[in-house]
């Protein structure tokens, strides 16, 4: 038993050192986003302004909610800002472990699931968000004012932009499930009604239930499902079969 906690401490004492540095990169980024919180609030506010320009402010009903929203906000712009530091000390930490193959197929996932989850980020917040909002803005009239919430509204972005941003990823691990040979050719193409249904109630969930968000949610997913259906065709490896 104390062989192995021995054996242990170095990794245990490298991870501790690669944890610290995480931690401290995404306090550092917060208090640097909190600094311009006033902007970044702005500029979320745009999509929402546009859509409707006779808005010209939001509200916050408790004493609390714009200081606790803003600190959320920071928190979680501190966390996207270090997502270069997180890779990067994870990376620190398995890279020793692994063989020269497992290095190059590590960078190759690691580079193609932030750049599809950042291509989401960017398709929902400057397509998506703009043509939600004025949906639900659309209700407005001479009987109705609209009076969004300031935390409940960034709220609403930030599910939108994260549900966009983890939905670009199907494809990609689509991809990957086919490339390893996990499944058949043809597997997803197949079980298509069954995913179509989890993709909806998937969407359901991220977007609280509204049915509008839902629909324009769950088309894009259909698309992303699609493609990944045909990079797996064309790239994908047959399962072997049993003999």
């Amino acid at each position: 038993m104390n062989a192995a906690l021995e054996h242990f401490a170095p990794h245990h004492k490298e991870l501790r050192k690669r944890l610290v540095r995480i931690i401290i990169s995404i306090v550092l980024a917060s208090c640097l986003a909190y600094l311009f919180i006033d902007r970044i609030v702005a500029f979320f506010m745009m999509p929402l302004f546009s859509a409707y320009p006779a808005l010209q402010k939001l509200v916050y009903t408790r004493l609390t909610e714009a200081f606790i929203t803003y600190l959320k906000l920071s928190m979680l712009l501190g966390v996207v800002l270090s997502f270069p530091v997180i890779v990067y000390q994870a990376w620190m930490f398995i890279a020793p472990g692994l063989m020269d193959h497992e290095k190059r197929l590590a960078r190759i996932i690691v580079f193609w699931s932030s750049f599809l989850f950042l291509a989401g980020v960017f398709f929902s917040f400057f397509i998506v968000l703009p043509r939600i909002l004025a949906f639900f803005m659309s209700y407005a009239g001479p009987n109705l004012q609209p009076l969004p919430r300031l935390g409940l509204y960034l709220t609403f972005v930030a599910r939108t932009v994260l549900a966009f941003g983890i939905a670009f990823e199907i494809p990609f691990l689509m991809f990957m499930i086919s490339r390893a040979g996990l499944v058949s050719a043809g597997y997803f193409r197949d079980k298509r009604f069954y995913y179509y249904i989890a993709i909806v109630v998937l969407a359901f969930l991220l977007t609280a239930g509204e049915p509008t968000a839902t629909v324009l949610l769950s088309f894009p997913l259909f698309g992303l499902y699609e493609t990944g259906i045909l990079l797996g065709r064309i790239f994908g490896k047959k399962k072997p079969e049993a003999a």
